[in-house]
């Protein structure tokens, strides 16, 4: 078994599409084609939803370098506010800080109408169902099986992108029309979804490789001094940073600890790059563009390695 795993991050998703893209230059395959499971949180699930959507010629629809336009040429109108919009949200803290209509629009464009059953390669992606609480999985194995169980991918990605306070949760109908489920972003329990991947495929033979790739590595700082009189307002924004890198972190050591070197973590710190999920400003896009192209210069052995098991 060969498994890919992308992590939320929102607009940093820009570094693993660029990373996948110069994995897929190296090996002249489409990632689809080289892997036999593609787990993804938020983010990483938009990306999972476009490698694995079928074109009109049963092939992969898209290669990752042009995933990496939804970032460079979606991203700035998908984190777009209006001044009306920040008084009436009053920047985020009374309503979401976006509308979706940017973020809807580009899914549909690079989605279309395909189902999570369409997908080439298994899929699974993560969700959190808010009203019975429960952690949900789109998984396009048991939607090949079980039109209660199918969604259209546009609805996938709309909802595992519905991170708390950015965007307003989705409601997603499966295409049997059985049920109807409000979800949220699943990087509140998975931000990296590696472990979950694992489970999914324990029984199906071996894990030869585990490929994560992360979205940048947060190098904010709070300070004791700061944080120790701090009360249920200024902890609002940190606590919902601090949950999703301790998540991270936790579930790379369980990985790293239970497959050993068949788990292929890349990730790197975010030096000159924003770790705000919405900066698609022009100089952070560039920016996160550099951080991509580091960490694949300063990853080149390891890249050669992942590339011939992909390939083989």
């Amino acid at each position: 078994m060969k498994v890919l795993c992308i992590d939320g991050g929102g607009i940093r998703g820009l570094i693993p599409a660029l990373v996948l893209a110069e994995i897929e230059l190296r090996t002249g395959r489409r990632t689809a084609d080289m892997v036999d499971l593609i787990a993804g949180t938020s983010t990483g699930g938009l990306l999972a939803c476009g490698l694995t959507r079928p074109g009109s010629d049963g092939r992969p629809r898209f290669g990752a370098e042009e995933l990496a336009g939804i970032y460079l040429e979606e991203g700035p109108r998908i984190f777009r506010r209006d001044t009306l919009k920040r008084v009436t949200s009053a920047d985020g803290w009374l309503d979401e800080r976006y509308d979706d209509d940017g973020l809807n629009a580009a899914l549909a464009r690079y989605l279309e109408d395909a189902r999570l059953s369409d997908a080439l390669t298994d899929v699974l992606v993560t969700a959190y169902e808010i009203h019975d609480r429960f952690a949900f999985f789109f998984r396009s194995a048991r939607a090949r099986t079980d039109p209660a169980y199918d969604f259209p991918m546009v609805h996938v990605a709309r909802a595992t992108a519905a991170a708390p306070s950015y965007f307003e949760p989705a409601r997603v109908t499966d295409v049997a029309g059985a049920r109807t489920y409000p979800l949220v972003d699943g990087g509140v329990y998975a931000v990296n979804p590696s472990m979950c991947a694992y489970a999914d495929v324990l029984r199906d033979g071996e894990i030869e490789l585990m490929l994560s790739l992360g979205t940048g590595e947060r190098t904010r700082a709070y300070t004791y001094a700061e944080a120790r009189n701090w009360g249920r307002l200024e902890w609002a924004k940190p606590v919902l940073d601090i949950v999703f890198d301790g998540v991270a972190d936790t579930i790379e050591f369980q990985a790293g600890r239970l497959m050993g070197d068949r788990y292929v973590r890349l990730q790197s710190p975010l030096v000159d790059a924003s770790d705000d999920f919405d900066d698609a400003s022009r100089a952070n896009l560039a920016a996160l563009r550099a951080q991509a192209e580091t960490l694949i210069a300063g990853s080149n052995a390891v890249l050669d390695r992942v590339c011939a098991i992909l390939a083989a």
